[in-house]
């Protein structure tokens, strides 16, 4: 068993206070839980493909796409008119 020095932020310290209230546990038992139920977090979070990420996202139907990757020059013309629409 190791001792540590922790200096918390003010907000920091008011949660802790607040959470050895409601539990009852001591001010190291509710940071070694917290502790331990951040570190089984990380495992969980831990080696997700850049895919995987990719399908929690929500762009919409075709993303961000203006055009269709075959038809690069129309979607740059597109884009280039909308964004020099907005100027006007």
């Amino acid at each position: 068993m190791s001792l540590r020095t922790v200096r918390l932020r003010p907000e920091a310290e008011q949660a802790l206070k607040r959470i050895v209230r409601a539990t009852g546990l001591t001010i190291s038992g509710a940071l070694n839980r917290g502790l331990l139920m951040l570190s089984g977090d990380l495992g969980q979070r831990g080696g997700r493909t850049p895919y995987e990420v990719y399908l929690t996202l929500d762009l919409g139907p075709g993303g961000y796409a203006v055009a269709p990757s075959t038809d690069t020059r129309r979607g740059v013309r597109k884009a280039t008119r909308r964004k020099l629409a907005r100027r006007r």
